[in-house]
This record gives C-alpha cells, sequence and structure tokens, in this order.
C-alpha cells in the first residue's frame, strides 16, 4: 500500500484555503492534510473548523507544522517564502512555493540546501502557459523570453511603485505601460502581480535576461499573459486569459489549479509533460 502523504500549509488566505478544501476532498486515501499555520492566528483556527471540526489543524508555531509533514505547502508572500523554505528544507521536508518571486534571487542557495538535506522543491507553473515549452528550449540555445501582462488598472492598487510614479490609476482611461524592463525588477516592484515572471526566469534564462512588460488597461477584466520564446527550436507564442481568483482578485484561479496539477504529479506514479 502506498505511503499517505502527510501535508502542512503555510498561509490560509485564499491559495491555502482553496489548497486545503482540495486536499481534503480530492486527495483522499492519498493525501491528508496534517497542520495549517498562519502568522494571523485566528485565519489558521477559522480554516481547521472548516476543514475538520474533530481535528484540530491550527498549528501554533511553523517549525511543529513543519515536524509533522512530509510535504509544506507555502501559500503566504513573497516575504516569507524564502525564510519558510529554509526551514522546511533544513528539516529534510520537501516543499511546494507557490510565492516564487521571493527565493528568485536565492535560488543557488535553495538548490544547495535541497541537494545538502536530500528533500524537494516544487515551483508550479501559476497563472501562464508554455513552461513545457521553455523547459525544452532551455535544452538548446533561447535567444530571448519576453512576457507581457496586461491587468485591468484596480489589480494595481496599493502596489508601492505606482504610488511612487504618481500613477493615479482611476484615471487611467485606455492602455497604459507601467514597467518595462527585467524581469528581476519586475519582481521587486510588483510583488503582488508579478509572480508569473518568477516562475518564467527560474524555468528558462534567468531574471537579469527575461523581459518583462507590464500593461494597465482598463479595456480588460482578466488578469492576461502573453509569453514569447525565441529559440533554436523555433518561436513559441503562448497567451493567457485568467478568470480571477473568485477570494482574492490580486491572483488567478490558474494559479491554484496548477498546484492541484502539481499535486497530483507528486501523487501519480505516471508524470505527463516536460
Amino acid at each position: 500500500m502506498a505511503k499517505i502523504l502527510k501535508i502542512g500549509i503555510v498561509g490560509c488566505g485564499a491559495i491555502g484555503s482553496s489548497l486545503a478544501k482540495a486536499i481534503s476532498r480530492d486527495f483522499r486515501g492519498k493525501a491528508v492534510l496534517v497542520g495549517l499555520f498562519d502568522m494571523d492566528v485566528l485565519k489558521a483556527s477559522c480554516l481547521s473548523e472548516l476543514i475538520s471540526r474533530k481535528k484540530k489543524l491550527a498549528a501554533s508555531l511553523l517549525e511543529s507544522l513543519i515536524k509533522k509533514s512530509d510535504l509544506v505547502i507555502e501559500a503566504a508572500s513573497g516575504a516569507a517564502s524564502w525564510e519558510i523554505a529554509q526551514k522546511t528544507l533544513e528539516s529534510g521536508c520537501n516543499i511546494m512555493i507557490m510565492s516564487v518571486g521571493g527565493i528568485v534571487g536565492r535560488y543557488p542557495e535553495l538548490l544547495k540546501l535541497s541537494k545538502k538535506y536530500n528533500a524537494k522543491v516544487y515551483l508550479p507553473s501559476g497563472a501562464i502557459s508554455g513552461i513545457d515549452a521553455l523547459k525544452a528550449s532551455v535544452m538548446g540555445e533561447i535567444k530571448a523570453v519576453t512576457l507581457t501582462t496586461s491587468k485591468n488598472p484596480l489589480s494595481f492598487k496599493g502596489v508601492r511603485y505606482v504610488q511612487d510614479k504618481g500613477i493615479n490609476l482611476g484615471a487611467i482611461k485606455k492602455e497604459r505601460v507601467l514597467f518595462n524592463g527585467t524581469a528581476k525588477d519586475a519582481v521587486k516592484y510588483f510583488p503582488q502581480n508579478i509572480n508569473v515572471a518568477a516562475v518564467l526566469s527560474l524555468a528558462g534564462i534567468g531574471a537579469a535576461r527575461t523581459r518583462v512588460r507590464i500593461i494597465a488597461n482598463p479595456a480588460v477584466s482578466r488578469n492576461i499573459h502573453e509569453i514569447e520564446i525565441i529559440s533554436g527550436a523555433g518561436t513559441v507564442y503562448t497567451r493567457t486569459e485568467n478568470v480571477l481568483h473568485p477570494e482574492n482578485p490580486k491572483t488567478s484561479y490558474l494559479a491554484f489549479l496548477s498546484a492541484v496539477a502539481t499535486l497530483k504529479q507528486i501523487l501519480e506514479p505516471v508524470k505527463i509533460g516536460t
């Protein structure tokens, strides 16, 4: 009989809550939710009550959640993802990282820790398509990777970069480029909006060489990500129009589904795709 995977979730917001429900509902007999942790203790407690009234899942300490898990899913924030990953890997526990922007600049350290403690790191594709083609293309020679992200101006509300530039989001009446630069800077200036640039960078030619354009467009209601990969194998172009997550308009529903698909791949004996 296959071992049941014990999963702990760090971060009980929209994504963490959705994943907790999916694990309890869709992976019975293959995986079990053993713990929930959030800096907001009430969030973890409420989610625990919703998932199971018989079993207390809310953990008071991150370390205690890691200790009883085979796999930790980080769904907290880019500001916290590196520390969570570091503690998890140093405990010899596998981790799935949702807030990939927080580990872009520390990927070599992440790789070193993973090897040292014999623990695996999973980074879901998130809200974009084409990662499989990018991973294959990078085995040859890639000339350029460009990401163009278009969102409704209100999606950028509260972004410090936009505020510092004095941009009035409510006054934008037509398509406007907010940012044009490297993925490295995009991740830094738009930590809550451009997590996809982080995944794209790590799968491809790095954050310094991956180009990103961020556009505010009042005519769009979905988060749109267009990717162009130019390589020796040819040119790949993808366009993904994302439905917003019903509980958090700053993220896409596909990002959640991508995590579920990654979990399914971990649990299934047959792996499909690059």
